[in-house]
């Protein structure tokens, strides 16, 4: 399978639904610049919030600021650092801030650059979903990665794009902003499975907090059904610098799926963030309460008030890739690297930390030597430890679900009518307020399938099923105000007949199946091959389909009949047996992004593991992997919060162990 995409990426033009063809440097304009008709403005006075302390456009919308203290690294330059990091997503630039608040010099190594710049409306919640969807072919953003991974046989080996974000930030940049944590069962498994019982809730429930500054939602500006409760013990009374609130808009389907969710027996509760998750929620974003704008680990690291104190001694080399970690006999010494061409030799006396994410993780350490002995040796490359695990391992979350017309505002309406488009984007951008405050995917349940659902269940698969924690859901239901189908391309795939879709996706949060990474060259530029195996299991299978009928029932509920407004436009009614519904589950799957687990943590007794419990690579000195790809299991949820908690662990141990050294 060729990894080279061939997509279109946006710039030139957007195809809006039913507005036709909309030139896309007008939306981009639109949606970051003032123009003559709308240079009125208003945004927070800097005494209000001083991240818009921009006099020279005062009353205006806000020009991104330099990073206060920080320096770029030269290109083509050797340069030695206390520790190098490789990687500047949710984890890298969380552990490289961490690590520079304390004065260690830090490189921090990033292949794109910032999505302010890049990609501007990154920044707004109701634009996140465009150039995500699957279809290879499709318009992409120019902060992707452009991803091609094989679902697998379990979902008709379809070849699909899978959206990464190429930027600072990383799935932070990208990603739909749902911050919720995982379950104290979870965690406790997680840390069982690694030996060590710094892992289990209780323990890392601080790391959680130490990252978020949460603000309390704006209750006058919210709809009145669409109030939220939260537990104030969740967070610190002053924490920071990622923002978590609420956004000022709801979808307007939430309210009603909120309804039909209590009527299958999905009751309402209190929270998602102290370590239970079975129910219904209205979720917070990692979101600027100010401007409502996404609260990226770049932005909040970098370009918040406290910046400075992160940046003095730290050194970002932006547009820069990992080619290669150098090794002194079993030491890290640096890592090769490469800005426009350019090669040269970042030496860490420290450590190496490698944090790029599932995918290219395990790509760069294969390619220095550290992964299956067999992958290595097709390649020429020189082994330095045999590590099976390596690329193994690899989890996501999978969903597929019907869509019905509605009798309520969605998606649809922005897709379809340029006009509206126009007057929420004036909106959001004088305001802070609309639509496009909200991506409408805001209230999600979680729940263990009720036994009604579980008739049909092999005992396999109910065996499969009890190696989960108790507090671990079998599935999430996610509310899509849009139709969403095989998620080809979220925009230009939407109806045109004038009417609203909405869909509900039932999501497998303890799949069963998993897949792989591998190499196909010793070249960091050419994108790993991705297997994600989704659905290879019975147990899979079963789950999805019990869960896609159980949205059935949700939608047939009479809380839900007021707003339904004909027959299921998709898959349609005709697919009734678990065998059709098994069929069209195969042909539309797709994920949230979450892929995990590519570099493992465990035990050394465990030959697929590839890290000790403190991130540190099996075999080597002076080399830790940080970010999703070492979770041993990927939690129940959307793993943003995990990413960031795990961050924090890591770099408190490197600081605590460097302190005992002095």
């Amino acid at each position: 399978m060729s990894n080279k995409r061939p997509a279109m990426e946006l710039g030139t033009v957007l195809v809006v639904g039913g507005c036709g063809f909309v030139g896309w440097h007008i939306v981009n304009h639109l949606l970051n610049f003032p123009s003559e008709t709308d240079a009125s403005v208003a945004l927070p006075k800097p005494e209000e919030d001083p991240r818009f302390d921009y006099p020279q456009l005062a009353g205006r919308y806000p020009v991104y600021k330099p990073l206060y203290g920080s320096k770029d690294g030269i290109p083509g330059i050797d340069a030695s650092f206390d520790y190098v990091v490789v990687g500047g997503g949710n984890a890298g630039v969380t552990l490289a801030a961490r690590l520079a608040e304390q004065s260690f010099n830090v490189a921090l190594v990033q292949a794109g650059g910032f999505y302010e710049i890049n990609y501007p409306p990154a920044k707004v919640p109701g634009a996140v979903g465009i150039g995500t969807g699957t279809d290879p072919m499709a318009i992409r953003t120019p902060i992707d990665w452009g991803f091609l991974v094989n679902t697998g046989p379990g979902a008709d080996s379809r070849t699909i794009h899978y959206e990464k974000a190429r930027c600072l930030g990383g799935a932070s940049a990208s990603n739909f902003m749902l911050y919720q944590r995982p379950t104290i069962g979870s965690m406790k498994l997680w840390a069982d499975l690694v030996d060590d019982e710094s892992y289990l809730f209780d323990n890392v429930f601080p790391l959680f907090k130490k990252t978020i500054n949460f603000t309390a939602p704006n209750e006058e500006l919210r709809p009145a059904n669409a109030t939220v409760s939260y537990r104030e013990d969740a967070y610190e009374k002053h924490g920071q610098p990622v923002d978590v609130t609420y956004p000022h808009a709801a979808s307007p389907f939430s309210s009603w799926f909120q309804l039909g969710l209590e009527s299958v027996g999905v009751e309402v509760t209190s929270e998602f963030n102290s370590g239970s998750l079975l129910g219904s929620f209205y979720c917070p974003f990692t979101l600027r309460p100010a401007d409502q704008i996404r609260s990226s680990s770049e932005s909040a690291f970098f370009r918040s008030p406290y910046s400075s104190r992160y940046l003095e001694t730290l050194t970002l080399y932006k547009n820069t890739m990992g080619k290669k970690i150098l090794f002194d006999q079993k030491r890290a010494t640096g890592v090769e690297v490469a800005t426009a061409g350019s090669k040269y030799i970042l030496s860490a006396t420290h450590e190496v930390i490698i944090s790029s994410g599932a995918f290219q993780s395990p790509q760069l350490l294969m390619v220095s030597g550290i992964g299956p002995a067999d992958v290595l040796q097709e390649h020429e490359i020189d082994v330095i430890v045999d590590l099976p695990g390596v690329g193994q391992n690899l989890w996501d979350h999978v969903f597929s679900g019907p869509t019905y017309p509605v009798a309520v505002e969605t998606f649809n309406k922005l897709a379809m009518d340029l006009q509206y488009l126009i007057s929420q984007i004036r909106e959001f951008k004088s305001s802070h307020t609309g639509v496009l405050t909200n991506h409408g995917f805001d209230y999600v349940a979680f729940e263990k399938l009720p036994g009604s659902s579980r008739a049909g269940f092999t005992e396999r698969t109910e065996n499969d099923l009890s190696w989960f924690p108790e507090d671990w859901p079998e599935v999430e239901y996610i509310p899509a105000p849009l139709f969403v189908g095989n998620f080809s391309d979220p925009i230009t795939m939407q109806p045109q007949d004038g009417r609203q879709y909405a869909t509900i996706l039932p999501t497998l949060v303890g799949p069963t199946s998993r897949g792989n990474v591998s190499i196909i060259s010793a070249d960091t530029d050419d994108l790993p091959v991705i297997h994600m195996n989704w659905l290879t299991t019975e147990t899979d299978q079963q789950v999805l389909v019990a869960a896609f009928k159980r949205v059935r029932d949700i939608f047939h509920s009479e809380a839900m009949a007021p707003i339904i407004v004909g027959e299921e436009f998709f898959p349609g009614k005709e697919y009734q047996t678990d065998r059709e519904i098994l069929e069209v589950i195969r042909d539309t799957a797709m994920a949230p992004w979450h892929a995990s687990g590519t570099c493992k943590m465990g035990t050394r007794s465990d030959r697929m593991a590839v890290l000790d419990s403190r991130a540190r690579v099996f075999g080597v000195e002076k080399l830790r992997v940080v970010d999703a790809s070492t979770f041993p299991v990927l939690p129940p949820g959307h793993p943003q919060s995990v990413v960031y908690m795990f961050a924090e662990k890591i770099a408190s141990d490197i600081i605590g162990y460097s302190k005992d050294e002095e």
